[in-house]
């Protein structure tokens, strides 16, 4: 059985640039988990109680229709943008979304948006309308009355000043944009509220807000609630009992049901300003009537009121919980227990306010019961990652922290079971953990998170401990009074010489040797130590020490493949550092062209060259969105910069090098892959299916490309063999096999979340395609005995193919052809014979003709590194599965023909009859055609017409062959006595009806048929095979 994909493309010479139409057999698949990531945006649809759709922050646009049972995502079909900020539906056309991109909860790893997007069929297509500088969109409502009207919050550039900040309006149903309101480059707008009934009226929430590395500015003198009357054409600041000063983030909502009653949720600098405020004067003035803390905390992350649509008194407010209040904002409680918490939008059902749905770090949830139960947040594939960890045992296992949840350790494939979750585990350390697995014991694992936590775990003895060199917290904390910084996610590593060693950063280069019960410092302050950028980060409003802004640290570490006394070292605030001998002496390697203060996310030793290294630096969150790349192949005497063909904007966080092809990189950005064929001179992209989601860190690992992203979750790209016989091959060919990556035979299959089984890729390329010439395709074992074939023009399904020009794909699936069934019988394990046997680990042999032409390609089926079985007892297990589904065919091939005998003759008696000739004909044809049933009574049950008919009825020997075809194949290792003591009794019993089957064709059929045929009557044709 094999799967087929063809792809075409023109004539291309090896030494040019890569088509795109040449990498269209690789493929990324999603690799897990199932677990919702963080969520800023929500919405619903009226008169549709079981629509909703959730905005993610790396995520894209996912939609629900079942409430929250499953999840579509329908962005991926056109916006080039995973950070979602706000989504709103036309209430006159619910087919109509209007989608704002850019999350305006500017948390330490926010992502810019690009602009605002629209459909017009429910997500199938998407055009971009405008807004591409206003950076984080928060909000868009439409004209309750003219669906024409629509308005949009940007924030706008969260990361330095721009002009395209404010209110903006569109009168074309959101096909073009024009900014209503603007205050100044740095305060932008962040919430909307119109009036129900007359639409001129607007509310805009205004918010001074700025991402830098080391903090978040929080508030401005211009914030603040700002209205206008006319429909966006002028507006006034509304300070009739609100805060005045400095003004913090801001949110605004009207009550449907008392359009004079207005909400407000304002953060200031004074500590008796802040809260809830309410209006019950249409706006003319606010009065605080609520302080709550647990309303305001880190108020710039939400801040959000959301009125209730039918009772004027119940108002909502999300933070770190979900909170509503009954009796006008007076007092809130927490009676939402939702899965997860940090929460940010809400949509309230205006029909029926019982069905609502909120978005918060963990993804989108829904109730439809007033908040009794909600769903579950585990359905939905959007966690964000901040690096990547593989190990070496098989099949290979992912790690990663995802965003305010736990760390997470999952398999590149699995081996069945309920489902994929079940293989999910925690591994220690926090949501911002950075994971370094044992390289020869992946039972033992560290990871750490904030505050310099580093914790060690031993999975088969269920031991947990902290081994972090300094307890001490840095939330909450002056950062010049830290006696060691450790960023947010700062790096560790096992040592890949010595497994004993084990390395993490702060400012400093911590060894221990012991597995953590000691840390030496070998290393000085290797940062910029910028002591300006070391106080509480945060304000003027709030200060928010998490551990993100601590700044100047060392942010990339990585020791040397070539020798374990070289380490290359990475700072957050701009330098690059190396020691060659095991830390005593430090040289500052920083390339001369590195921009000042970037990030140096990642260092990538060579491992195919010494000295070599390539480092990736980032500076969006200094306004500087250019991505950078820097190479040297003399330990940092010389760097050149290596980017060309990765866009402006795509700013660089990840790259490795290939494991087994010099110069063949991969690079990961705010966007997407590319890849380098030229040691990073020329770069392309490498989206293919992957979703626009921020890449985080990706690294090539036996043949395949595994990534993680801030959004989406793991991708992984099954063998780049392909990549690396492009690259190698230096001229073009009419026709070229590319060889094959080795496969293995495992019990790794299909499963939830994108888990495929090992395959044989076969690629060949074809500069044309004659139809008059025939192409073949053959599976050789090691005999050069052919398994299976594919050709042009075959008239059987299961051996045709399909070629066009270009390269095309054939995937193997290591079976040998299948056991023929009759089409229309019924048994409890039907589907089993639709496997053929799987072959046996050794030397196969792709063969590929093109009219007299002949090109072949030698691989390897490897078996299962975990399993114990030799390869003698598999081969013994292939040789049983062979012969019961020889058997089995042939049984079926028999059950066939004595089917048609009965037909025909049926057919034949039928039309003597209505001639009322040859009566004696016309017996013997009764009598043969008995005989033939007779023998199909002796191997099949005729009367099973459904799946369970099986208990009423005895069954024969069909039944019980399919039985233990499917135990034989079901397995990997050689047959039990049982088994084979088992295949002697049915062959013993199959005798009588071979003996039976062979004396009708031989004896029986032939004298009918010689009698016919002396009447000149048309004889018995039996089926082909």
């Amino acid at each position: 059985m094999a799967v087929l994909a063809i792809i075409c493309t023109p004539l291309y010479s090896f030494s040019q640039a890569i088509p795109s139409e040449w990498l269209e057999t690789l493929e990324y698949r999603f690799a897990g988990p199932f677990r919702g990531g963080r969520a800023t945006a929500a919405t619903g649809v009226p008169g549709q109680p079981f629509v909703f759709y959730a905005g993610y922050t790396g995520g894209g646009v996912w939609k629900t229709d079942d409430a929250g049972n499953s999840w579509t995502n329908i962005s991926d079909s056109g916006i080039e943008c995973g950070s979602i900020g706000s989504i709103a539906v036309s209430h006159r056309a619910p087919e109509t979304i209007l989608v704002g991109t850019g999350s305006d909860s500017p948390r330490g790893n926010v992502s810019p948006g690009v602009g605002m997007y629209k459909t017009i069929d429910g997500g199938e297509n998407w055009k971009k309308v405008g807004m591409e500088k206003c950076g984080q969109i928060g909000d868009i409502v439409y004209d309750p009355h003219d669906p024409n009207v629509v308005y949009a919050a940007a924030l706008g550039n969260i990361f330095g000043p721009n002009k395209e900040r404010g209110v903006y309006k569109s009168t074309d149903g959101g096909d073009s944009w024009e900014q209503v309101f603007f205050l100044n480059d740095t305060t932008g707008a962040v919430d909307l509220a119109i009036h129900p009934e007359n639409s001129a009226i607007i509310y805009a929430g205004m918010w001074r807000a700025e991402r830098k590395p080391w903090t978040l500015i929080d508030g401005g003198e211009t914030g603040g609630l700002y209205r206008s009357v006319d429909a966006g054409k002028n507006w006034e600041r509304i300070t009739n009992g609100l805060p005045e000063g400095l003004i913090g983030k801001i949110g605004v909502d009207i009550s449907p049901v008392n359009p004079k009653r207005i909400w407000v949720i304002q953060q200031t600098a004074a500590e008796e300003a802040g809260g809830v405020y309410r209006s019950d004067d249409g706006g003319a003035s606010f009065k605080r009537i609520n302080r709550d803390h647990k309303l305001r905390q880190r108020g710039w992350y939400y801040s959000r009121i959301f009125a209730d649509p039918q009772n004027e008194n119940t108002v909502y407010v999300t933070n770190t919980g979900f909170y509503k209040s009954i009796d006008g904002g007076k007092t809130f409680d927490t009676r939402f227990g939702v899965p997860h918490g940090d929460c940010h939008a809400v949509w309230i059902n205006p029909d029926n306010p019982d069905i609502f749905i909120n978005t918060n770090d963990g993804g989108a949830t829904i109730t439809l019961n007033g908040g009794r139960t909600w769903t579950t947040q585990n359905n939905q594939p959007t966690a964000e990652f901040y690096r990547l960890t593989v190990d070496n045992q098989f099949p290979y296992r992912l790690y990663a922290g995802q965003q305010d949840n736990t760390t997470i350790s999952i398999p590149s494939r699995v081996s069945g079971g309920l489902d994929a979750k079940q293989h999910w585990y925690e591994v220690g350390g926090g949501e911002s953990a950075d994971v370094a697995v044992h390289p020869t014991d992946p039972d033992i694992v560290y990871a750490t998170t904030y505050s310099g936590i580093i914790t060690r775990i031993n999975r088969k003895t269920d031991e947990y401990r902290d081994v972090g060199a300094y307890p001490h917290y840095t939330e909450g904390t002056e950062q010049r009074k830290l006696k060691y910084r450790w960023q947010w996610n700062f790096p560790i590593r096992v040592s890949r010489h010595d497994p004993t060693v084990i390395y993490h950063t702060s400012n400093y280069v911590h060894r221990s040797t012991d597995e953590g019960q000691n840390w030496q410092l070998i290393s000085p302050d290797l940062t910029n130590k910028l002591d300006k950028y070391h106080g509480i980060p945060g304000g003027p409003i709030q200060h928010d020490a998490t551990g993100v802004e601590v700044y100047s640290t060392i942010f990339s570490f990585e020791e040397d493949p070539h020798d374990a006394r070289t380490l290359w070292v990475g700072s957050d605030d701009g330098r690059i550092q190396l020691t060659r001998n095991g830390g005593k002496d430090w040289q500052d390697i920083t390339p001369k062209n590195m921009p000042a203060e970037g990030t140096v996310n990642a260092i990538c030793p060579s491992a195919h060259q010494a000295g070599k290294a390539y480092a990736v630096v980032y500076r969006y969150r200094d306004n500087d969105f250019k991505p950078y790349i820097f190479k040297t192949e003399n330990y940092g005497k010389n760097w050149e910069k290596i980017t060309n063909g990765i866009p402006d904007g795509h700013f660089v966080r990840a790259i490795d090098e290939d494991e087994e092809m010099t110069g063949l990189l991969f690079a990961g950005t705010e966007f997407g892959i590319y890849y380098s064929m030229d040691d990073g001179a020329n770069w392309q992209t490498l989206q293919r299916n992957l979703p626009y989601t921020p890449i985080t860190d990706l690294e090539v690992h036996r043949g395949d490309l595994v990534i993680s992203t801030q959004g989406r979750g793991f991708w992984i790209m099954d063998d780049i063999s392909l990549l690396r016989e492009l690259k190698r091959e230096s001229k073009s060919a009419s026709v070229q096999l590319f060889p094959l990556a080795d496969t293995y035979r495992t019990n790794l299959g299909w499963s939830e979340g994108g888990y495929s089984p090992y395959r044989a890729n076969i690629r060949f390329y074809l500069e044309e395609v004659d139809s008059s010439e025939k192409v073949e395709l053959s599976i050789l074992d090691a005999r050069g005995e052919e398994i299976q074939s594919w050709w042009t023009g075959a008239e059987e399904k299961e051996e045709q193919l399909e070629v066009e020009a270009g390269i095309n794909q054939v995937e193997w699936d290591q079976s040998y052809p299948r056991p023929e069934l009759v089409p229309d019988l019924m048994m409890m394990d039907m589907r089993y014979p639709g496997e053929g046997p799987q072959a046996a680990p050794g030397k196969y042999t792709v063969r590929l003709r093109v009219g007299e032409k002949e090109f072949t390609q030698d691989f390897n089926i490897l078996k299962d590194p975990r399993w114990e079985v030799s390869d003698r007892d598999l081969l013994a297990n292939f040789k049983l599965a062979f012969d019961v589904a020889a058997l089995l065919t042939e049984s079926q091939r028999r059950l066939q023909n004595l089917r048609a005998i009965r037909e025909q003759i049926g057919q034949t008696n039928k039309n003597l009859t209505s001639r009322d000739e040859f009566p004696q004909l016309r017996e013997a044809g009764k009598k043969l055609s008995d005989r033939a049933l007779e023998l199909e009574d002796m191997i099949y049950q005729r009367q099973i017409e459904t799946s369970q008919d099986e208990i009423n009825y005895p069954r024969k020997f069909t039944n019980h062959l399919i039985r233990l075809y499917r135990v034989v194949i079901s397995q990997n290792d050689q047959p039990s006595a049982g088994e084979l003591e088992r295949w002697t009794d049915l062959q013993r019993e199959y005798q009588p009806f071979d003996e039976a089957y062979q004396k009708l064709i031989r004896e029986e059929l032939p004298a009918y048929q010689a009698a016919i045929e002396e009447e000149d009557i048309p004889y018995i044709l039996l089926p082909k095979k």
